[in-house]
């Protein structure tokens, strides 16, 4: 059997907004990974802190579900090259995913048929690190296009049930992921 090895990576740094700062997280860091042969997508998130004072929850069965972002999650909005359109998938550390395509900015929202992502994790003390593999061959203007804008982001629960919004921009006085002018990282698609 032959490995699937990564052709394309790139990494980036999320970054607090300013009116939901996260005392118990450092840093979190983020990493896309294009797999090859394969058409998917691979995304590992790096959670850096004092991480027994999240609200992670522990595995459970996979689920397509809506509101994850209300507890802790971890997102990735996909827009392909020259298109008002986008996806966008949530991934909960319980296994809960979600993925909505918009025809625009927060318009026109439909579920995509898409087969579940993998998703992964791993908890230290001081880390943790969630991947999701995302197929990309359900998502024909994704897999189509010869370049995707990616913009990345995670929703952090602290013990207290305090939100905290991180991602690669903000771009308003309030966290807003659907700005697609936050949609900074460049990813070739094949």
């Amino acid at each position: 059997m032959c490995q699937k090895v990564p052709v394309m990576s790139a990494s980036a740094e999320l970054i607090p907004h300013a009116v939901t700062p996260a005392a118990a997280v450092r840093r979190i860091a983020v990493r896309l990974e294009r797999v090859d042969g394969s058409g998917a997508l691979r995304i590992r998130w790096q959670v850096e802190g004092d991480i027994a004072r999240l609200r992670l929850p522990a595995k459970a069965q996979a689920l397509r579900a809506d509101g994850l972002w209300q507890h802790s999650c971890f997102e990735v909005f996909l827009q392909a090259a020259h298109a008002d359109s986008y996806h966008e998938f949530n991934f909960a550390p319980s296994g809960a995913w979600a993925a909505y395509r918009f025809t625009g900015r927060r318009s026109g929202r439909s579920a995509p048929p898409i087969p579940p992502p993998r998703i992964e994790c791993a908890r230290q003390p001081e880390s943790f690190e969630m991947s999701a593999t995302l197929p990309l061959a359900g998502l024909p203007e994704c897999a189509q296009s010869p370049l995707l804008r990616a913009g990345l982001a995670a929703v952090i629960e602290d013990e207290r049930g305090q939100l905290a919004y991180w991602a690669l921009a903000h771009r308003s006085t309030q966290p807003d992921f659907h700005d697609p002018a936050t949609f900074m990282l460049n990813v070739p698609a094949r």
